[in-house]
């Protein structure tokens, strides 16, 4: 059920806000954010107080409508600038449910509001009210009753319908990016690698539609995951840490048109291997494997949708860079899936590592099986480059044929919608020769001396090892063989201590791929 991924009872749309309805349904609170668009019965005490408020409409304000016999909470959105964007709506109606705890609140109802500017703030709204009501995996378990924020909410908007199609799509994503949220979010023990696989156990995918499978013997890792194994060899000596390769698919009732191939970095704990992180640099390295998490987060919205001709594989990298005798360490020389001899560089450049063999086991099932119209992704917490570069949004890097197709474009186009923003990348000859092998009898090396954060083109050079050590980069334009990839860097917009994991990029690649 739908409702398990939801942070409390989602009630059917509301049209009314007469009292007697507010009552005969326990709601207790009205939650505003549009100051343009008060419900009827609210208008007059709106006017009222902006009359003798100066800050009434730039200033969060909890007060009690006679009218409606019941608390209002009233965030507004404010003036909106050439350069504010539909985001502004989640982070209102996070600040009104916000509020609405403080003061107490149980039962909240939020007027959903529209904008002929951003034709998705109404959706937007509700996912930014969804998402302040999260409450982390691990407090759910060790507190059960305070596993919910609030008993319930509820939504208004005039139109029924309207309301009632944006509710579905609503349930829908916010279910991914509960998922994403719990995996990302849970600590370096609650949501190590064996653990990661127990959660999905528990009823998390529906089994009759996501099928899964799991890879964690050591020998069979070694032998065809190599790069993979590496970087789980010190952690391997531990049960409770020892990786696993997760695989989860899906294929829709009618003919595939259509195939969409995830692999996600899923570093349970980074903490830089034998290339120790220091400083203070470790903490908060239990969100390296928001990657993965992404990647099972939005098998749950396929699970949701059940998109008709798409064949769906996420693939969830879960692996600890661990520190100790057994770690990997820089000069080893390590032959990937793909057959290209790999020197080491930098144990701390460990989820290309993680990501490069499954990656290219998805690239060779695609030419076996010949499958339809494929685009392949790597979702990863990948460089701090990209923290530096853009900030909280995220990165998306096309290969040739991607680029060819104008993917990067329409995934920015859909998440500016959404509010789940890209920036653009290109990958560039200088990229790939940057991890040309040096030694003789080498054929790429691993990483660069410097952190990513202090090399030129610190987020980009990353993906053209990937595709070396995958082999991908043989499968461009003037190939026999053209696969469509993309690699998406979500170090800046995945979400750091202390606020939850945000879910991102789930939503626009949702958007892109799986709706019409």
């Amino acid at each position: 059920m739908v409702e398990r991924f939801l942070p409390c009872r989602v009630v059917l749309p509301v049209t009314s806000l007469d009292r007697g309805y507010l009552k005969d349904n326990h709601y207790d609170t009205v939650c505003v954010i549009d100051g343009s668009q008060v419900p009827e019965e609210l208008k007059a005490c709106f006017a009222a107080r902006k009359d003798i408020d100066a800050v009434f409409d730039s200033e969060v304000c909890c007060f009690k409508s006679d009218a409606l016999d019941c608390r209002v909470v009233y965030a507004p959105v404010g003036k909106l600038t050439d350069f504010d964007d539909v985001r502004r709506y989640a982070e209102a109606a996070g600040r009104a449910l916000a509020r609405a705890i403080k003061a107490g609140a149980k039962q909240p109802l939020l007027a959903v509001p529209t904008n002929k500017d951003f034709v998705e703030a109404d959706l937007v709204s509700v996912l930014g009210a969804l998402a302040e009501l999260y409450v982390p995996l691990q407090l759910r378990e060790d507190i059960p009753e305070k596993k919910q924020r609030f008993d319930q909410i509820g939504f208004y908007h005039p139109d029924s319908g309207k309301l009632t199609a944006i509710m579905k799509e609503a349930k829908a994503f916010e279910a991914g990016r509960f998922v994403a949220r719990d995996i990302g979010g849970g600590d370096p023990e609650r949501m190590a690698p064996p653990r990661v696989e127990k959660y999905l156990d528990e009823g998390v995918l529906d089994a009759n539609l996501i099928f899964k499978t799991v890879i964690s013997d050591e020998a069979v890792l070694l032998k065809e995951y190599p790069l993979f194994a590496a970087v789980n060899r010190a952690a391997a000596s531990v049960p409770r840490h020892q990786g696993r390769l997760i695989f989860l698919e899906y294929k829709s009732n009618s003919p595939p048109k259509k195939t969409l191939i995830l692999v996600g970095k899923g570093v349970t704990y980074d903490t830089g291997g034998a290339d120790i992180k220091t400083g203070g640099c470790m903490a908060g390295m239990s969100r390296d494997k928001c990657g993965a998490a992404a990647v099972a987060g939005f098998m749950k919205i396929v699970e949701q949708m059940q998109p008709q001709g798409v064949h769906v594989i996420g693939v969830m990298c879960m692996v600890r860079n661990s520190v100790g005798e057994e770690c990997y360490v820089s000069d080893e020389v390590i032959t990937s899936r793909a057959g290209a001899r790999v020197r080491v560089i930098n144990t701390d450049a460990e989820g290309r590592m993680a990501m490069a063999d499954a990656l290219c086991q998805m690239k060779e099932r695609v030419i076996a099986e010949n499958m339809p119209d494929v685009h392949m992704f790597t979702i990863a917490t990948l460089t701090g480059h990209a923290v530096l570069a853009v900030g909280n949004h995220s990165i998306v890097m096309d290969n040739g044929p991607a680029r060819a197709a104008g993917h990067g474009l329409r995934l920015q186009e859909q998440g500016e919608k959404i509010g789940d923003p890209f920036e653009i990348s290109i990958l560039r000859k200088e990229d790939f020769d940057s991890h040309a092998g040096e030694c003789y009898g080498e054929d790429v090396v691993q990483a660069q001396k410097m952190p990513s954060s202090k090399s030129v083109r610190g987020h980009q050079r990353p993906v053209a090892f990937i595709m070396l050590a995958s082999g991908l980069e043989k499968h461009g334009l003037k190939s026999n063989r053209p696969i469509k990839y993309s690699h998406l860097d979500i170090a800046g917009s995945s979400g750091e201590l202390p606020d939850p994991p945000t879910g991102a990029p789930i939503l626009a690649l949702a958007r892109t791929h799986l709706l019409p």
